[in-house]
């Protein structure tokens, strides 16, 4: 059994709002909520540190814990609720980001089954092959590169790994996405893990790159990364990606209606 926790900010640092922009005639926390209900978790929580989002929680029915504004990252916030719950160091918590509404609740159980599965991991996530160079090149785009035990050596937005041949005339002449990895921001932390994880600074690199996993691969705590038993739909970064999500949004509920189905 897991947890699931919602990290929710309200002061986005690229689109301020998104976690209640709607979506298809509801609020992206809502659709997001509703990814966490279909999975196999025994709890679901929404951590914030906004009133506004705390209302639009509590009537959607969610539990709702409010946590301290200070926090650097969604793990940060986690942790903060894992220590007010008492939860076992032993527990398993998915982090399920609240710009993620079309985040499919297999990848949900997936992510807590492989680290229940690894006894050497403090932390596990998913990743997809890239599926076009846009996606190398996309600095919104999260790329990981992993060791034979598939175990996380880096996460970047850069282009990783790079085809030093495929792009003989610099990075505008790059052709070659090959063995290129999409990381899916979707985590699994057993609370103890968690716990000393957030007890560490942010790290160079992970303030750097803006990327909260890399605190943990600076400091030797062993990431697994999981093949995506399916391709998760776009998260939400920006007003493009907004619209873009809603449209498919949209076109699930109307395909949903079709009689006879």
């Amino acid at each position: 059994m897991f947890r699931v926790v919602i990290p929710a900010r309200y002061e986005s640092t690229r689109l301020p709002g998104k976690v209640l922009a709607p979506l298809a005639g509801k609020p992206m926390l809502q659709w997001v909520c509703e990814r966490a209900r279909a999975s196999r978790a025994e709890e679901v929580v929404v951590a914030t540190d906004d009133e506004r989002v705390a209302r639009v929680a509590e009537r959607l029915g969610a539990q709702v814990v409010m946590t301290a504004v200070a926090h650097p990252s969604g793990t940060d916030r986690i942790a903060e609720v894992a220590w007010r719950r008492r939860w076992p160091d032993e527990a398993i918590v998915v982090n399920l980001q609240a710009d993620e509404p079309l985040m499919p609740p297999a990848l949900i159980d997936q992510v807590s089954e492989l680290l229940e599965g690894c006894g050497w991991a403090a932390v596990a996530t998913l990743a997809s092959p890239a599926a076009a160079l846009e996606e190398l090149l996309d600095p919104n785009v999260v790329k990981v590169v992993v060791d034979r035990d598939h175990r996380a050596l880096y996460f970047s937005r850069a282009p990783i790994p790079w085809d030093r041949e495929g792009a003989a005339a610099g990075l505008a002449s790059q052709r070659s996405f090959a063995g290129a990895r999409r990381h899916i921001g979707l985590y699994a932390y057993r609370v103890g893990a968690l716990k000393h994880l957030a007890a560490l600074v942010p790290t160079p690199l992970e303030q750097r790159e803006r990327l909260e996993q890399l605190r943990a691969v600076e400091n030797g705590l062993g990431i697994v990364v999981g093949e995506a038993a399916e391709r998760p739909g776009p998260d939400v970064n920006t007003a493009q990606d907004l619209e873009r999500v809603g449209a498919l949004l949209e076109a699930r509920e109307r395909g949903a209606r079709r009689p006879g189905d």
